[in-house]
C-alpha cells in the first residue's frame, strides 16, 4: 500500500478526525482550567492607601485578600503624617487580582541628617546660600560678635546652642548665625 493510498483511506481519515476533535477538546479543557486557577473574571480595585500606616494599610489589604510589600522609605515630607504611605504601586483604583502585591514607599519619621558644611570665615552671603544648597533654613536674627570682618561667618547656633562644621542636624534645621560686626579697625593696626 503506497502512502497516497494510505492517506486515502478511511482509517487514516477516522484517526485525523479523532485527533483534531481530541485536540479541540484538550485546548477547551485547558482554557477552562486557566481561568479557574488564574481567576480570570476576578477583579479587585486598588484602593488609596495614601496617608495610611502601616498597620491601617495591612489591615484594609487583608479585608481585599490582597498584601502589602514596603520596597522604601523616602525623604520626610511635612504633609504626610510620619510612617505612612507616599507612594504605592498599583496606583488607586487599578484591578488586580487576589493575593497581589501592593508595593508601598513609606514617610520617614522625621527629616535625614545631614552634615553642616564649612562656612566659617565665609561671607555672610555665601554661607546662607551653602546652607540652603544643602538643605538647611537660615534665620533672620544673626548675632553680632566683635569681629574686625564685617557680616563674616565666626560661628552657627541651632537651638541656641553653638554648632560646629561636620555636626549631624536634620534637614530643614533652623540655623542662626554668628557674623563680625566689623568693629573699631584701629585696635587691629599695627603701630
Amino acid at each position: 500500500m503506497s502512502l497516497l493510498n494510505f492517506v486515502k483511506s478511511k482509517t487514516f481519515l477516522k484517526q485525523l478526525i479523532i485527533a483534531i476533535i481530541g485536540l479541540i477538546l484538550l485546548l477547551f479543557l485547558l482554557t477552562k482550567w486557566l481561568d479557574v486557577t488564574t481567576n480570570h473574571d476576578q477583579k479587585i480595585q486598588v484602593p488609596d492607601l495614601s496617608k495610611l500606616t502601616i498597620s491601617e494599610v495591612t489591615t484594609v489589604l487583608h479585608e481585599l485578600n490582597l498584601k502589602a510589600e514596603i520596597i522604601d522609605s523616602t525623604n520626610f515630607n511635612p504633609e504626610y503624617p510620619p510612617l505612612s504611605v507616599i507612594e504605592q504601586h498599583p496606583e488607586a483604583g487599578d484591578f488586580v487580582k487576589e493575593k497581589r502585591r501592593i508595593y508601598l514607599k513609606i514617610n520617614r519619621p522625621t527629616y535625614q541628617n545631614i552634615e553642616i558644611p564649612n562656612v566659617f570665615t565665609k561671607p555672610r552671603r555665601k554661607a546662607e546660600a551653602t546652607l540652603k544648597a544643602v538643605g538647611f533654613r537660615v534665620g533672620d536674627n544673626p548675632t553680632y560678635v566683635k569681629d574686625i570682618a564685617k557680616d563674616v561667618v565666626r560661628g552657627l547656633y541651632h537651638n541656641g546652642k553653638l554648632v560646629k562644621q561636620g555636626d549631624l542636624l536634620p534637614r530643614n534645621s533652623l540655623l542662626e548665625l554668628k557674623l563680625g560686626d566689623g568693629g573699631d579697625k584701629s585696635v587691629y593696626e599695627k603701630k
